[in-house]
């Protein structure tokens, strides 16, 4: 969906405050690829949906299964990064990650 009529993007979950949006991709299995797909999708997001124009806009990954090296490529591009732990996500950024913002 988008809100300009013309390009057309997938996103799986946008959460939006007042002035941020995240932009999260959702895999049963994450990938390299994956990640590489999400970060051309935050790179064309404000085209595609210029009402979020004043907002900062974030990005995330999360999945099911996280190879590490994998989570570790979406963190060095400044995602966000979920994974599951037992019945629960937890967020595998530390408390040195700084987000990218697009």
């Amino acid at each position: 969906w988008d809100d300009t009529g013309n390009s057309r993007m997938e996103i799986d979950l946008l959460v939006v405050n007042s002035d941020i949006a995240v932009v999260v991709e959702c895999k049963s299995h994450l990938s390299i690829e994956d990640v590489k797909d999400q970060r051309q999708r935050l790179q064309e997001f404000r085209s595609c949906f210029p009402r979020y124009a004043a907002c900062r806009v974030l990005g995330a990954v999360a999945a099911m299964v996280l190879p590490k090296e994998v989570g570790r490529y979406a963190y060095q591009q400044g995602m966000f990064v979920l994974a599951q732990n037992g019945e629960n996500m937890e967020v595998r950024n530390d408390e040195k990650f700084v987000p990218r913002e697009w």
